[in-house]
């Protein structure tokens, strides 16, 4: 992995990639460096507008792209559905990068009822890849990346309080979710290797990449100052969106990438190339994939 970049992305072409949250941050730089290197690029959104302007920038940048947007709100099963209904079925999908999320939120519920962070980041991308799998299981060589958070290591999931019902504590909450997203694809890759797939599951973080995830708690709430210490932190420590976008390309096409990896920056999960990334004991452990497993197939009404 030394040195990797987005020069070393194997050619794309012929190949159908969806990116959710692919509009702006790593989300928008992994579609169009996929777009760059000759893959077909769905940006799955959850703003028209957004996502729309978001294609229009990329076909700019990367003449001759093929890059379409679709709408997706991954807070809202049904909005789920409708995108799989669109794409789930005739024809190849070779990658699905799970990467729309929030961050550390005011206590808030999605459409259905979860508490936002757990539904959106953990419960939304599982009903997608559940619906997009068949497409998937019938591509050779296809591959499906979540994208986590050095923040798992915050908490365990409590199985029992999957929605912070009892208590919440935004960044807690956080840390549950990006644990989530490391035991679903624990648990996935086992799932897939158990039936002798050749889809490759696995998983990618950012490390502290500038985006306008860390801003949009403090904006929501209207936290003036804490806003502009995001800010200045992005500005001083963080490293571009670009770089935050490294590890999950790599995870996506780089060559020998195996099932349950977990690929992050490589100086103190911070920055840098992409590399083999620590991750909490708990990620791996059987027996709360399985137990996160079936509590999911039951929030969503999602079996695989």
């Amino acid at each position: 992995m030394s040195g990797w970049n987005a020069s070393d992305i194997p050619d794309q072409s012929g190949r159908t990639a969806v990116v959710t949250g692919a509009n702006s941050g790593i989300g928008y730089i992994t579609a169009r460096e996929l777009a760059r290197k000759g893959a077909h690029v769905v940006l799955a959104c959850r703003s028209e507008a957004r996502g729309t302007a978001a294609v229009d920038r990329l076909r700019a940048e990367v003449p001759g792209a093929q890059a379409e947007f679709a709408e997706l709100d991954l807070g809202d099963l049904s909005s789920v559905r409708k995108f799989a209904g669109a794409y789930g079925s005739g024809g190849k999908l070779d990658l699905l990068i799970n990467n729309a999320g929030v961050m550390a939120l005011p206590e808030g519920r999605t459409a259905d009822g979860f508490e936002t962070q757990f539904g959106v980041n953990h419960l939304g991308h599982f009903a997608l890849t559940g619906l997009l799998l068949p497409r998937l299981l019938d591509t050779p060589g296809a591959r499906i990346v979540s994208v986590s958070s050095g923040f798992h290591a915050l908490s365990n999931i409590d199985i029992t309080d999957l929605n912070s019902e009892h208590r919440y504590r935004r960044w807690i909450a956080y840390g549950r979710s990006k644990t989530a997203n490391l035991l679903f694809v624990h648990e996935l890759a086992r799932k897939l290797a158990a039936r002798g797939s050749d889809v490759v599951a696995a998983a990618a973080h950012p490390g502290y990449a500038s985006t306008n995830l860390q801003t949009a708690g403090a904006r929501m709430e209207g936290r003036k100052a804490a806003e502009r210490v995001m800010e200045l932190g992005n500005r001083i420590f963080a490293q571009s969106a670009e770089g935050g976008a490294l590890p999950t390309l790599y995870a996506a096409t780089a060559p020998g990438v195996g099932p349950d990896s977990f690929t992050g920056p490589s100086v103190m999960m911070m920055r840098g190339a992409p590399a083999k990334s620590w991750r909490a004991r708990w990620t791996l452990d059987d027996a709360s994939g399985e137990r996160l497993w079936a509590a999911s197939e039951q929030l969503t009404g999602v079996t695989y």
